[in-house]
């Protein structure tokens, strides 16, 4: 059956994200990666975990207005969207053709953007 594997990721609005990953990298130990200041631990099961601030301004959580977004790790997308299609809620948008996998969007009940990721094959 189709399935959450885990967290993907959060991510979440930052009025300084630079000055924020810093922070994290230096109190807490945090890798913070080049190029996108997130930082990534592997799954146990599949793909990775991510932690990621976002510019203030960004557009991607929306339609949401949480200053936040869920990423969660599926093993079956098409699998856990027929499943929330089932149970009446479609999907506000999917993506197919990212090199990191395949995504697709959900709004939960509280207005919290739920990202549904799932890894590309060997990941």
């Amino acid at each position: 059956m189709a399935k959450v594997l885990g967290l993907g990721g959060i991510f979440f609005k930052a009025a300084d994200g630079d000055a924020l990953s810093d922070w994290y990298r230096r109190v807490l130990g945090f890798e913070i990666q080049d190029g996108w200041g997130g930082a990534m631990w592997p799954h146990p099961q599949q793909g990775f975990t991510l932690w990621s601030p976002f510019k203030a301004d960004t557009t991607y959580f929306e339609p949401s207005a949480q200053p936040f977004m869920i990423n969660l790790i599926v093993d079956d997308l098409d699998g856990v969207l027929a499943r929330a299609k089932d149970a009446g809620v479609e999907p506000l948008g999917r993506e197919e053709g990212d090199a990191n996998g395949q995504f697709a969007w959900l709004l939960d009940p509280a207005g919290v953007k739920v990202e549904l990721w799932q890894p590309p094959a060997g990941a």
